[in-house]
Order: structure tokens, then sequence, then C-alpha cells
């Protein structure tokens, strides 16, 4: 049995992997447990890693380094992928205000260890206070950033020993962790919040800003229109609407831009909720009308864009109008989307056209329409992203009165390109496009591997600097630093801005830059909220936590 007690107590690759392979699974197994209805997901994988780091099974420190900078990064570049579509339009209805806020918990956050440092007199220097910080709001670039800041000032001679503020940083990370979840489920419990009502008000409100599609039949009575082509019908009601169908002269017909629109003629209209009723009030009378018949010589079928050569164009510029085709509507990540000429398309769009059989097969075949396509993965995407994201992220902005320049680092630049590739990525001809399950295998191998690392970098001495006197002290610190600035701007978010649970969910999560976070609210909402509103806050308070650990160092030490 040699052989295996070399591969469980000897370096190798063998007991790296292995040693990966056992904290994961069980940290992923425990995760699963419920108590009073709460799972902490995948976060226990944290605590399993930390268990095991204080028994003495250890990783070389390069290794280490290497696995959780790469596994955050594929977990933040997978989200930004994801949520890159509708990044910008959330900032436009809501995002200067989830900004904020979370600026607000960023700035509370610093306040209270400012707070914390005099009340015990500074017997607890401002660097290693730092690390508590960079732990209790688990920003590693943060730390990373004021160890930056702690080697040029030691090479200045300005301070003559560099304190080990990692280990205020493992010390204060996993109650920081803990720190935020509690602070949701704290909020969820004072607020009463019942998340069916949360998915019904957020769906209201996605319907609102992805304008969905609403279809409607109008029997044609107005002497305004009566006559004119449909061109000028829609520059003098001013709204936007699509006539998918026309049922006139005992005929059914798919019309464009010069057909012309009669009293008396029954048209099928695909427009928005909020244009709805005006266009009936200027066209004519909502009817009921049964459009089945029409069915047997014109049918509406969906086609999923699947040739790269679509990706980034505009709807417009298919003409499908000349092969006697309409589109009414895009389907794109779950949302209905009207169709505009100016919509640009991306592969795996679902096009919603009309027309007859023969037309349709033409519209597929320009189109693709083949799913083994979407199957395939785009693996050049991910690394082209990642590439361009370090790059990125290791730009040095440099600002007056600071010895060094701030970076955004491994986290926040990858996160920036996955955004801007998700939304702008078919001008650099990348498909973005990813399945749902590959996009989540990658999240999940990320966050697991990062926490992991975490967790077995920890464990070493985290119990013995836990039931020291200074240990319990910087966790108490940690913890507050935690709580309070989450507690105060939760409320002020869910009681004076009526904000929705899921996004204020991924608001506090994105204020402390913590995936595990994230984790655990993608799991209990259900959706993609959280994400969003964790990308729209990121990239600013990721900068703003990178600044401050490194003023609060300059300033104090």
């Amino acid at each position: 049995m040699q052989w295996l007690t070399d591969l469980l107590t000897k370096e190798s690759i063998a007991h790296i992997i292995l040693l990966y392979a056992f904290v994961i699974s069980i940290g992923v197994m425990l995760g699963k447990i419920k108590l009073f209805g709460i799972s902490l997901g995948v976060t226990f994988v944290l605590f399993v890693g930390i268990l095991v780091g204080h028994f003495g099974f250890t990783v070389p420190e390069e290794v280490l380094h290497f696995i959780r900078e790469f596994g955050l990064i594929l977990f933040i570049f997978s989200i930004g992928l994801q949520v890159g579509p509708g990044f910008f339009s959330s900032f436009k209805q809501g995002g200067m205000k989830m900004n904020m806020l979370a600026a607000s918990v960023v700035l509370l956050g610093v306040a209270t260890t400012i707070g914390l440092y005099y009340a015990f007199g500074g017997a607890i220097p401002m660097p290693m206070f730092v690390g508590i910080l960079s732990g209790a709001v688990t920003n590693t670039p943060g730390l990373g950033a004021a160890q930056e800041a702690l080697r040029q000032l030691h090479d200045a001679g300005q301070i003559t020993e560099i304190p080990q503020i990692a280990l205020g940083y493992a010390v204060a990370y996993p109650l920081g962790v803990t720190g935020i979840i509690l602070s949701l489920i704290l909020i969820r419990v004072v607020f009463k919040v019942k998340f069916d009502d949360e998915t019904k008000k957020l769906q209201e409100l996605n319907d609102t800003v992805a304008e969905t599609p609403k279809i409607i039949s109008i029997k044609v009575q107005s002497k305004a229109i009566d006559g004119k082509n449909l061109s000028s019908i829609r520059k003098l009601i001013g709204r936007q609407f699509i006539v998918s169908r026309k049922f006139s002269d005992d005929a059914f017909t798919i019309p464009n831009g010069k057909t012309i629109i009669k009293n008396g003629d029954i048209i099928l209209v695909v427009t928005t909720e909020a244009d709805a009723e005006a266009i009936v009030s200027l066209t004519g009378e909502l009817i009921d009308y049964d459009w089945k018949e029409s069915e047997n010589k014109m049918i509406s079928r969906r086609i999923v864009i699947t040739r790269g050569v679509i990706n980034g164009k505009t709807l417009g510029s298919l003409k499908l109008r000349s092969v006697n085709v309409n589109c009414t509507r895009i389907i794109r990540s779950g949302f209905d989307l009207l169709a505009n000429p100016n919509l640009v398309l991306q592969v795996g769009d679902r096009v919603v056209v009309v027309g007859t059989p023969e037309a349709i097969n033409r519209v597929e075949d320009m189109l693709g329409n083949t799913l083994k396509r979407l199957d395939e993965p785009h693996i050049i995407t991910l690394f082209v992203g990642i590439f361009l994201g370090i790059i990125f992220g290791s730009i040095p902005v440099f600002i007056p009165g600071m010895p060094m320049p701030v970076k955004l680092g491994l986290a926040g630049g990858p996160l920036v390109i996955a955004i801007l590739l998700g939304r702008f990525g078919f001008k650099l001809k990348l498909i973005t496009y990813t399945t749902q399950s590959a996009n989540l295998m990658l999240r999940e191998i990320g966050i697991t591997l990062f926490l992991a690392s975490v967790g077995l970098a920890s464990g070493g001495k985290f119990v013995e600097t836990v039931v020291s006197s200074n240990g319990l002290i910087w966790v108490m610190c940690g913890f507050l630093i935690t709580t309070l600035p989450l507690l105060i701007v939760g409320f002020i978010g869910r009681k004076v801005m009526k904000m929705n649970y899921f996004n204020l969910m991924g608001l506090l999560s994105g204020s402390m830059t913590d995936p595990p976070a994230l984790a655990y609210s993608n799991a209990t909402a259900g959706n993609d909220a959280p994400s969003i509103a964790y990308s729209t806050v990121y990239p600013l308070t990721m900068f703003l936590r990178v600044i401050l650990a490194q003023i609060l160092i300059l300033a104090f030490v």
C-alpha cells in the first residue's frame, strides 16, 4: 500500500489532481444539503478546502495560484459572455441607480474599516485591516493591489518589513462569504420576499424593457389610411408595427411596403404592448379572427440562425420581403424582440417568419437552421476573450499622487471584455453563442476550482489564527465590515427604491465582487437577473476596491 501513501502525501501531478477532485466532489455533495430550506451550494467547496488544508494536505503555491486565478477567469468570463447582450439595456434602465448603491456599499465598507481602526486605537495596523477588508468583501485584486503598494513602499525604504496581510484576508474570507449570503437571507426574511411575486414582477419589467411583441387582429376602418400603402401608413402612425398577413377580397396575402390597405381589410399586426392601443385606435377596431385558414397557403415557422456569415448583419439587410416572407419577431435568450430592420442578428437567434412553404424554405437555406452547428463549441471566442481580457486588466491606470498604477486585474479585465464580446463580438466576426449547458459547465468548473484553491491556501493557519485572541478580533471586524454596508444598502434598495429582490441579490453580490454569493443568488433565483445586476455593478466596484485598498495603505502607513 506504499503507492497509496505516496499518492496521498507526496507532491505530484496525480496528488494535486486527486486533492482537487476530492475537495470539489465532497464540497458539491455537501452543498446539496439544505438547512431550513437554505443551501450554500458550491460555497461548501471553500470550507472543505479549508478542512483539508488544516490537516496538512497542500498544493505547491505556484500551482495553487494558477488554478485559483484560472478558475476565477473561467467563471467571470462565462458570466460576462452570457449577460453581455442584456448588459447595456439593463444599464440604461436602472444601471445608474444600481452603481450608485454598489458604490455606497464600497464606501460604507471603507468607512467601517477606518472606524474600527480608530476604535482599536491603532492596535491593529492599517495594512492588516486592509487584508481583513479584502477578505471580508472577498476581493482578491484589492488584496493584490495592497500587497503591491506595500512592496513598493518597502523598496522605497518607507517600511522595514512587509506585513503578512494575506493572513487577515484568509481569516476574514470564509465568514465574509457566509456574511454576504446571511445578509441576503436576512433581507429576504425581513421584507417577507415571495419568489413567485418577484418572478412575476421581473417578467413584467423584462417585457417592458424588451418590448415584447403583441399580436393582434384589426379590421381596418379609418378614412385616414384608406387606400394608402403600408409605408405611408407607418409614417402617418409613427409607431413600430409589422403587418404579418392581410385578408382582403377573399384572399390571404403577405403585405409589403407597397401593399394598399383599404377599409374592410383584416390585418394581423405584430407590435409592442405600449403601441398596440394607439395603432388600433388609428386604424380600426380590434377583432378576434381565426387565421388558421391562411395556414393552408401561408405558414409561420421559427428558423434558427446557424450560419456564421449572418452573424452581425441587420435584419433589414437580409431583404426577406424580396422573397415574399415577413419576419414578425426575433427570439433571443428567451426574450421576444420586435422585428426591427436595424436589429443586429446573432448566431443562435430564432427568427419567426411568415410566408409560403416554398419561400420559407429559401429563407431557411439562407439562415442555416442546422441545430447541429449550435452544438459545436466556438472555443476560439473563449480564449480570444481571455487573451484580450488579461491584456486589458493589466493596463496601468496612473492616478496623481499615487506611487503605483491601478489595474483591473485578472478578474475585472476578462469580465469587461466578455461583456463587450457578448454585445459587440459580431463586429470581430466572433460567434459568442454558447448553449446554456456549456455556459453553466464553464461557470461551475471555474467557481469550484477557485473556491477549492482559496480553501486549500487558507486551511493551514486558519484554525490557529481564528482561535487566537487577535484572530477572533479579526473575524469580528471582518464580519462587521461585511454585513453593516450590505444591510444598510439592502434596506435602502428594497424599502426606499423598491428594487426587485433578484436584482438586489446580484447588486449586493457584485458590490462585494463575490462569485460564491453570485452562485448562491443564481441558484436561488433560478434566472439570470442576479448575473445581469452583478455584471452591471462589478466593473465600477472592482475599480473602486482596487483603488481604495491602495489609498488606505498610502494614507495610513
